[in-house]
């Protein structure tokens, strides 16, 4: 039987070393807990809303890939039509959380299984009492394929129960519209059966105009002569059926999801119903499904003795990332937010190399592969950015999402009332996004030995970033070095900063890695390094120029101080005691204000230390190895 541990922040919650455990609604936390249960498998991803719907709630289903415009502001993930809608009414009176009484809830996450259930034993109005068991999960077995048990037993009453499953068209992006509504319809299976329904749903994104095949089986056990009648309106098929139920008779309906996009297929409306057909009953779909997420944590977890809190976190984070990474699809990424709400609009940073890519890389390869192999398919766009700022090669977009180009926005509403709006300029100048790319390249390589992809993909991703850094690092001749200006480093609260150590040191590495990329190329295929030595004019001016920058970039280091310093000037402005400033709830900035906060010695992320971890085994700074530890140990005091 496994451990259990209350929360420590709240009493209405049970971990186990294996699940997550609700044990009372709580409607002033709907939104966060959406979060924390949501459940996907790479593909998709849906939050854990309620099916019954709940006031002020975010349904929400995010596919991988399916960006749409909001014109003039930004891309994101368009919301997808909701699967899960169930409504059941008893006896005249709709069972809602927000009505009548609740006399039982627990919801939990099974991580091991992949699965997320509900209990709740309710009374209606009129003084009715049932129990309902609902669970729900994402195919790890069959990324198109989704499915939903509702089970529901009359606790203290003979009556009737009315029970509607259907498709919601017609979802939102906190307001935003990205769908339109093309056909619907019930699909003929040429059998009599009364107690199995189908439905399907077509439609498309407004402006990139992906489409979306949507299809639903419905069946209902536990009672004879259950009927199931077609209802709904435009965009939202429905199956309903009416049941005469007695005191402690259990109903079983089962909800089967087959969803398909152009992004897949050339007719995803009806791929998605010649899918949904095939498919056996509900049991043997998890019984898959089960065995797929089996195979996951033996080549993935990781075991934590003596600490149940850490291993439920661990395991908890773990499952989070494995639930949005795509496992057969290499043109898309894990956003920064993962797939389980409209933060960043679903856009991929350098959140991936730096922070994912090494769990995949030795827990996952194919998945570290697809991630990276995304990088590739967006290098055209790279391309693009880099000509747009002036300069030859590719520079990666500090938020990407279908195509690779630059989808930061340029301006977001203050969070002061009143305020004036924020100029965001990391799409500008937030550059070492591209030496982390190349980052995550050189590492999967290193540990793969898969000198296949990086002669197909790799190199190219390389080399061509490298020929960007050559034109945009600068040469000081009054000090005889090479500089790198008007950046941002990883911490976001100085901006428009000279001379950010991390971005100069990861630059010098980048063409470092370059010239061994390109030696490597020469010696073991020459006719590959022939081509891209063409393609991306790699001449040998250019190439030798590479060789000056690594030798004269300057990395700001006090040597008094025996520090390494942030960006140039760095040590110059005020520095403060962060504890005079606790206890607190905001962060650094939304006290000191922007402008404050960038002539303070205050970060919003790691950025020195961000540079030590990931040159680790580079010295950098200095050649010898125990100056290069010191370094390391004042740095971090």
């Amino acid at each position: 039987m496994d451990a259990k541990v209350s929360s420590p922040s709240s009493s209405n919650h049970i971990y186990t070393d294996w699940t997550v455990t609700e044990t009372k609604f709580d409607p002033t936390q709907l939104h966060y807990k959406e979060t924390v249960f949501t459940i996907g498998n790479g593909y998709l991803s849906t939050r854990g809303s309620f099916e019954e719907g709940y006031h002020a709630a975010w349904p929400m289903t995010l596919i991988n890939g399916v960006y749409d415009d909001v014109p003039v502001v930004y891309t994101e993930l368009a919301n997808c039509p909701d699967w899960l809608p169930i409504v059941i009414v008893v006896e005249g009176e709709r069972f809602r959380l927000d009505q009548g009484e609740i006399l039982h809830y627990e919801r939990q996450l099974d991580l091991r299984r992949g699965k997320l259930t509900r209990d709740v034993r309710w009374r209606t109005p009129g003084g009715k009492t049932i129990d309902i068991h609902i669970e729900r999960f994402a195919s790890m077995a069959d990324d198109h394929l989704l499915a939903l048990r509702c089970q529901i037993t009359p606790v203290d009453f003979d009556g009737t129960i009315e029970i509607q499953a259907s498709i919601n068209g017609y979802p939102d992006n906190q307001g935003v519209l990205h769908w339109e509504w093309l056909k619907q319809g019930q699909i003929s299976t040429g059998t009599n059966q009364t107690s199995e329904g189908n439905i399907w749903l077509h439609v498309r994104t407004r402006h990139t105009a992906i489409e979306l095949g949507m299809a639903s089986r419905v069946s209902v056990s536990g009672v004879d002569d259950a009927e199931i009648q077609l209802k709904g309106c435009e965009g939202h098929p429905t199956l309903a059926t009416t049941l005469q139920v007695r005191s402690g008779q259990l109903v079983t309906l089962d909800k089967v999801i087959s969803v398909f996009t152009s992004r897949d297929t050339e007719t995803p409306e009806k791929v998605a119903q010649e899918h949904l057909v095939n498919q056996p009953d509900y049991l043997t779909l998890f019984s898959r499904h089960e065995a797929a997420w089996d195979k996951i944590w033996q080549d993935s977890d990781v075991v934590i003795e003596g600490d149940l809190n850490a291993q439920i976190a661990i395991r908890y984070n773990l499952f989070q990332l494995f639930i949005c990474a795509p496992r057969h699809d290499d043109r898309v990424n894990i956003p920064a937010k993962t797939l389980s709400g409209f933060g960043y609009r679903g856009h991929v940073f350098w959140d991936t190399e730096i922070f994912i890519l090494p769990l995949m890389i030795l827990t996952q390869p194919q998945i570290a592969k697809n991630l990276l192999t995304y990088r590739y398919h967006t290098l055209p766009g790279a391309r693009r950015k880099a000509k747009l700022q002036g300069y030859p090669g590719a520079v990666y977009a500090w938020e990407s999402a279908a195509t690779g180009d630059e989808v930061t926005p340029r301006w977001v509403l203050s969070a002061e009332k009143d305020g004036d709006p924020v100029r965001i300029w990391c799409g500008d100048r937030e550059l070492h996004i591209t030496t982390d790319v190349v980052y995550g390249i050189w590492k999967y390589w290193q540990a793969t030995g898969d000198d296949d992809w990086v002669l197909r993909y790799g190199a190219e991703i390389i080399l061509d970033t490298a020929v960007f850094w050559g034109t945009r690092v600068e040469w000081n001749g009054k000090r005889e070095r090479y500089e790198l200006r008007d950046v941002i480093g990883p911490d976001e609260y100085h901006e428009g900063i000279d001379n950010n150590a991390f971005t100069n040191r990861m630059v010098q590495w980048h063409l470092e890695t370059a010239q061994f990329v390109l030696d490597w190329l020469r010696r073991e295929h020459p006719q590959k390094a022939k081509e891209l030595e063409e393609t991306l004019e790699l001449t040998p001016s250019r190439v030798s120029l590479w060789s000056e920058i690594i030798r004269r970039m300057w990395i700001p280091y006090d040597h008094e101080k025996n520090l390494i310093e942030q960006c140039e000037g760095f040590f110059q402005i005020e520095d403060i005691n962060l504890e005079d400033y606790e206890p607190r709830t905001r962060s650094m900035q939304a006290i000191l204000g922007i402008e404050g906060a960038t002539k303070k010695q205050v970060l919003k992320q790691p950025d020195v230390l961000m540079l030590l971890y990931l040159m680790r085994e580079q010295y950098g700074v200095t050649s010898d190895p125990e100056k290069y530890r010191e370094i390391l140990q004042r740095s971090w005091d």
